[in-house]
């Protein structure tokens, strides 16, 4: 090796390595080759991106194929291509690099994408995939879109910067072990993930079964307990809790903000059950000026984009104008009412109309009938499924904490692009 040329390191390496030559530094351009092949009238597979999961077929991701008349200028690329997908999402600002790993050739989008192949024999297309998706390039790549212009999420960015980017190679053996160590990792979230989705769909079903369906007054499936105590009774979600519609402090107050106070938006309320955590903290006087939603209320979002979530809050907390809270009278347990609004949330969403700002206001919230048994029973079945959200908290945390881990070692497998010499 020339004594006059750069290399790097990783804080990580396997042990089998740890006696081999520091990585050497070259530029990505020299790596690779631009494909700009076009599809032309060949029939390929179209291929859209989802940021942080990679390229998937068109029809998968909105259930038909949108080239149109663009067809023919689409890119066609080959299994182990690359493909960076100029958008900016937020876990990937500066854009998302994804390979072809489940088709042979495939066809996508000359407009937003800008495609590449790896040619070095020193390379495996592999550990760069991993490399990518640790998002190596964005840390290069994002002094040079700042300065550049964004328009709807497209980033302006040459692609003679990702060109130069300078990327730190081990020997190819080396290259692969990391490879192979983080595709067995991506195995396993995998393999967790199915199991989550194994839990919601039986749960899913659970509910089917244990809430009357439409038309019905009685549930199909009911507990030994309550077999023969009569139909549910329908009431109007006015008459089962105390409807708020949240609040926002003065944003021109900077004392209102940056406490220890929960103010939950929509963005904070995910698939799990509960809020636990809120982006936004209140001090006490900003809190002291919104409507205070009482711990274990029922919170659904009743405008925008992502209306029909549903959550509980564990704690006493404030919400923006988005959510409003149900707090629930002395006959009714709140972790019923949750699992009632979230098996009819997408009834619920209908009623909002086709507005250009979809929104179902405090009356009609108030308005919506809802079946309800005895207070016994209701416990019930929520015992129940809580049981089953519990284990399904239980294995998001598990993924998150393996995706973490996955985070961390990559960090440590790499050389980032400082140490580069970016």
């Amino acid at each position: 090796m020339n004594k006059n040329e750069k290399t790097a390191l990783p804080q990580l390496r396997f042990l089998q390595f740890k006696d081999s030559p520091a990585w050497n530094i070259s530029s990505f351009g020299k790596l690779i080759i631009p494909v700009k092949d076009r599809a032309g009238t060949k029939k390929y597979t179209l291929m859209s991106v989802t940021s942080g999961v990679g390229l998937i077929p068109q029809i998968e991701k909105f259930g038909r194929e949108i080239a149109g008349n663009a067809y023919s200028s689409y890119y066609v690329i080959k299994k182990n291509d690359f493909a960076y997908n100029k958008s900016a999402t937020k876990q990937f600002p500066e854009g998302y690099i994804s390979m072809l790993t489940e088709y042979d050739e495939a066809a996508l989008p000359n407009s937003i994408f800008a495609c590449f192949r790896i040619v070095d024999d020193g390379c495996v297309p592999k550990f760069f995939y991993h490399l990518f998706h640790n998002n190596y390039h964005g840390s290069w790549l994002r002094k040079y879109i700042e300065v550049g212009a964004r328009a709807h999420g497209s980033l302006s960015v040459d692609t003679k910067h990702l060109w130069d980017m300078p990327v730190a190679l081990p020997r190819t053996e080396e290259q692969r072990k990391i490879a192979d160590c983080l595709s067995s990792l991506d195995d396993l979230i995998a393999a967790e993930d199915k199991k989550l989705e194994a839990l919601k769909a039986h749960k899913k079903g659970l509910m089917q079964k244990l809430f009357p369906a439409e038309g019905k007054t009685v549930p199909e499936w009911r507990f030994i307990e309550f077999r023969g105590s009569g139909e549910w009774e329908e009431k109007p979600l006015a008459q089962v809790g105390n409807i708020i519609t949240g609040s926002t402090p003065s944003t021109a107050d900077v004392d209102n903000y940056g406490g220890n106070k929960m103010f939950v938006s929509p963005a904070d309320m995910s698939e799990l059950k509960y809020v636990v955590e809120t982006k936004t903290k209140l001090t006490g006087k900003g809190f002291s000026t919104t409507r205070k939603i009482l711990a274990n209320s029922v919170l659904f979002v009743c405008i925008g984009a992502t209306i029909g979530k549903v959550a509980l809050n564990k704690c006493e907390c404030a919400t923006n104008q988005q959510i409003n809270a149900i707090v629930p009278f002395e006959d009714y347990i709140s972790d019923f009412i949750y699992y009632t609004l979230d098996l009819n949330s997408s009834k619920i969403s209908k009623l909002a109309g086709k507005q250009a700002v979809p929104i179902v206001n405090k009356s009609l919230f108030s308005s919506i009938v809802v079946s309800i048994p005895e207070y016994d029973e209701q416990q019930k079945i929520a015992d129940c499924l809580s049981g089953i959200d519990d284990l399904i908290t239980e294995q998001a945390n598990k993924i998150e904490a393996l995706k973490a881990h996955k985070k961390g070692l990559m960090q440590g497998l790499f050389p980032s692009i400082e140490e580069v010499g970016g």
